[in-house]
């Protein structure tokens, strides 16, 4: 080979030192366009991030702000080796949950559930996938449809005489009133799921069953998220005590199950008094799942389904009331105009028994109220948990697949930004020309509040939820003043439950409208 004159083996060094410098060039300008994992606190091996050694996972929504303040609207935080991203922003929700659906459709799974040996076959907690697909348009076209809505209607029509006659008994004393809502709503929805019309005993035991299951669940299960093949034995009795919980659940349940089995075996005769024709069990009966061998619903996850039935139903119904009624007690100005609008509707005939579920259509103001009362106070403050499918972006950030991705339902519903006076309770925002005319609470094309999630995983009983609001809203206030009363003055501070509930509990003098008139309950 000749030898290189000076002038190439100059080039050749330039080469040599020129083409490692522009790789490197390169991969740097690489590494700065590639997205970057949201910020948030540092992390310790095995713990996670480094406020958990200063705060609890009950204490996370005041922690989730500061960390927002400092870092702006998607923020990660890590609980052991999992890492979880919370978004705050309307937008790149709807881009994630709208634009993007499909990617973040599916569920993280719990430890606590895995350790307490129970499947995930529940339309909240499954997979993205043909189960949940199976088990969600079950619950929407056989239970929830209009057509199956209606065939309730009487059901709703007792449980407002049974809410009304329980309210009056107080009688001009001041009475915490969440727990009469509750034990309504559970007289509803118990119906409604097992399809028979029960005692008060009966429903206040299943009642007191769910609630403390649901509760302890929430409160004592989260430790479990960190070093689960740990946590499982130092705290043991934690388990056992979940399990005895869901063993009470399914003594009760199993019996009424079984109950219209037989029922159904009859061909539906002959009915009692007290039996309706459709259940949201007759409904779990029939399912066949196609992906595991035609094969029925087992016992056990029929009893979870149902327990999921009654919890969705029944706790942000009686939670939703509470915060709504509180700020018409705290507003009597807005109360009044809301009986205006219903004594408009209905007339002011007395002996109408009720504001129907047609009237309640025809009122734009209470519609308002409602949406009012979801945006200010939704009884969930976080969406459930979802799981990235794949590596995708949040607003530049790199989402790895695997994340748990959360939503911060009441920091976009609260948002100066976007509403004007956002802690002012004002129905008039809903009206025509209001900040909030013509919102879409199912985020579809944007998202301006979202007190029922949105996209692929949004609450499917939202229809019918928004009907028992604006039903039994309705005719309490027809049926009562609702007054503060000094000592109890109306306090707006939160407590984390299952729901966010009212730390201090409702406690009006309730003045009727009207005669009351006697019925059994």
């Amino acid at each position: 080979m000749p030898a290189m004159d000076a002038p190439q083996q100059l080039l050749l060094a330039a080469l040599l030192f020129l083409l490692p410098a522009a790789l490197l060039l390169h991969l740097l300008r690489t590494r700065g366009k590639r997205p970057r994992l949201p910020p948030g606190p540092p992390s310790l091996p095995l713990i996670g991030s480094v406020v958990w050694l200063t705060n609890s996972l009950a204490d996370i929504e005041p922690l989730l702000r500061r960390l927002f303040a400092r870092h702006g609207p998607v923020v990660a935080l890590r609980v052991g080796p999992h890492l979880s991203v919370f978004v705050a922003d309307r937008r790149l929700a709807h881009a994630a949950l709208v634009e993007r659906g499909a990617a973040l459709a599916d569920r993280p799974s719990l430890s606590s559930v895995r350790l307490l040996g129970e499947n995930e076959n529940t339309i909240t907690r499954a997979s993205y996938g043909a189960v949940w697909r199976l088990l969600r348009r079950n619950l929407v076209a056989e239970t929830l449809h209009p057509s199956r809505v209606r065939l309730f209607a009487p059901a709703r029509a007792w449980v407002r005489r049974v809410l009304v006659d329980k309210l009056a008994e107080a009688g001009p004393n001041p009475a915490p009133v969440v727990e009469t809502f509750q034990y309504a709503m559970f007289c509803l929805l118990v119906l409604m799921c097992f399809g028979e019309r029960l005692d008060e005993p009966a429903v206040r035991a299943i009642a007191a069953a769910q609630r403390e299951s649901l509760i302890y669940l929430s409160r004592s299960m989260a430790v479990f998220a960190f070093f689960p093949a740990v946590t499982k034995h130092i705290f043991r009795s934690r388990l056992d005590r979940a399990r005895a919980l869901r063993r009470r659940i399914r003594e009760l349940f199993l019996p009424l199950i079984n109950a219209r089995r037989e029922y159904r075996r009859r061909g539906g005769e002959p009915r009692k008094e007290t039996t309706f024709e459709h259940s949201y069990v007759d409904t779990l009966l029939d399912i066949k799942l196609h992906e595991d061998g035609d094969r029925s619903l087992t016992d056990d996850e029929i009893i979870l389904l149902c327990s999921e039935f009654l919890n969705a139903g029944t706790d942000t119904t009686s939670t939703g009331l509470q915060w709504i009624m509180a700020e018409l007690v705290k507003n009597p100005a807005i109360q009044e105009k809301l009986h205006a609008d219903i004594e408009a509707t209905t007339g002011t005939d007395g002996d109408k028994e009720e504001v129907t579920e047609e009237d309640v259509h025809k009122m734009p103001y209470l519609k308002a109220v409602i949406l009012e009362g979801l945006r200010k106070h939704p009884p969930g403050h976080f969406v459930l948990p979802h799981k990235a499918a794949e590596d995708m972006e949040i607003g530049g950030y790199l989402i790895p697949k695997g994340t748990t991705v959360n939503f911060m339902v009441a920091e976009m519903g609260r948002d100066e930004r976007e509403w004007k006076d956002p802690m002012e309770f004002s129905p008039e925002r809903f009206l025509p020309g209001g900040d909030g005319e013509g919102v879409d609470v199912t985020g579809t094309k944007g998202i301006r509040m979202m007190p029922f999630g949105v996209g692929r995983r949004i609450c499917a009983g939202l229809g019918i939820a928004m009907l028992h609001l604006e039903y039994f809203v309705a005719n309490m206030v027809r049926e009562f003043e609702w007054h503060e009363v000094p000592g109890e003055e109306v306090d707006f501070a939160e407590k984390n439950e299952f729901t966010v509930v009212m730390k201090k509990p409702l406690r009006p003098r309730l003045v009727p409208r009207r005669i009351q008139s006697t019925s059994a309950h």
